[in-house]
């Protein structure tokens, strides 16, 4: 085994445990939520295994061998470098205090060009916005029909809600992963055996057992702060129109964007939605801080993202630079 070979299996092993540990939680955090106190931890993995596997073979099989859904079109495959396996190290760490980091600025961005890193920053941009401004218009429609901030969902429709959202959540993990697999899959081959890619499927899902017997980690209170994630109606809807804006901007390009700041977005205009709706008995004075946390968490990981690209195009490697 060559230095470059174990740089990038350890880039992958920590690429694939900072992407299950940090961004998985934003698609499987409200089912997380919701549904601890009723299944055993081991069923609701099992459950997202499953997806997962389902995602990775069938893109694999449709996509020529490329787990990465298209997603590293504009990124072309390079010897992989210390740097390269540092970057993922570093988002473990942050992952580790609580920071929702955009994995991709963080990962992508040391192998992409500062070209494509400019796009990835755009397309990322505006999905915060576009997402802000979609959930705060949906939920304050379904402010008139419901209160999000009680379980007011009758005993006897609950079975149907529960059926409702682990399919919603099944959907959605499944677009959730044809976006940010390119995380992973640039530590690989751009073609993948089919040994790699057992490989694969089963060291995610190792990580993917310590996140549901975690309950999510320290990410998951992003989740538990905002009102009502952990009723079942409320995860659905959310789950919903998450997966609605990553299709969106899945068949826009191939340009690797940022989930988590598309995901914090929905958070917070749905936040301010549920604030506007009830003022009489909850107050912007709390809202505004909460998703004001998220937000400097948010800049700080892109922060720390900059400055490590930055460092990789501009100290380790000039030629990077595009």
């Amino acid at each position: 085994m060559d230095i470059h070979t174990f740089y990038a299996i350890v880039g992958f092993l920590l690429a694939a445990y900072a992407v299950i540990g940090n961004d998985s939680v934003q698609t499987l955090g409200t089912f997380i939520a919701s549904n601890i106190k009723v299944f055993k931890w081991y069923w609701l993995w099992l459950a997202a295994s499953a997806v997962l596997a389902f995602t990775m073979i069938y893109g694999w099989h449709i996509n020529d061998g490329d787990i990465s859904w298209g997603r590293l079109d504009k990124i072309p495959p390079v010897e992989i470098q210390w740097y390269h396996a540092a970057a993922p190290a570093v988002l473990v760490l942050l992952t580790r205090i609580g920071i929702p980091v955009s994995t991709t600025f963080l990962v992508l961005s040391v192998f992409a060009s500062t070209v494509v890193l400019e796009k990835m920053l755009v397309k990322s941009v505006v999905g915060y916005g576009l997402a802000a401004v979609t959930a705060y218009i949906v939920w304050m429609v379904l402010a008139h029909f419901i209160n999000e901030k009680f379980n007011t969902v009758k005993k006897e429709h609950r079975p149907y809600w529960r059926t409702f959202q682990w399919v919603s959540t099944g959907f959605l993990w499944y677009s959730w992963l044809s976006h940010d697999m390119a995380n992973i899959a640039v530590f690989l081959p751009r073609q993948v055996p089919f040994e790699l890619l057992i490989m694969s499927v089963t060291v995610l899902s190792m990580w993917l057992a310590f996140i549901f017997w975690n309950q999510g980690g320290k990410i998951q209170k992003i989740v538990l702060e905002k009102t009502g994630s952990r009723f079942m109606r409320s995860a659905t809807i959310i789950d919903l129109v998450y997966a609605a804006l990553l299709i969106y901007f899945k068949e826009m390009n191939n340009i690797p964007m940022s989930t988590t700041w598309v995901f914090v977005g929905l958070l917070t205009g749905r936040e301010l939605a549920i604030a506007t709706a009830h003022r009489a008995d909850y107050h912007f004075g709390y809202v505004f801080p909460l998703v004001g946390k998220d937000f400097l968490k948010m800049m700080v990981g892109l922060a720390v993202s900059v400055a490590l690209v930055l460092a990789v195009h501009y100290i380790f490697n000039p030629d990077a630079m595009g």
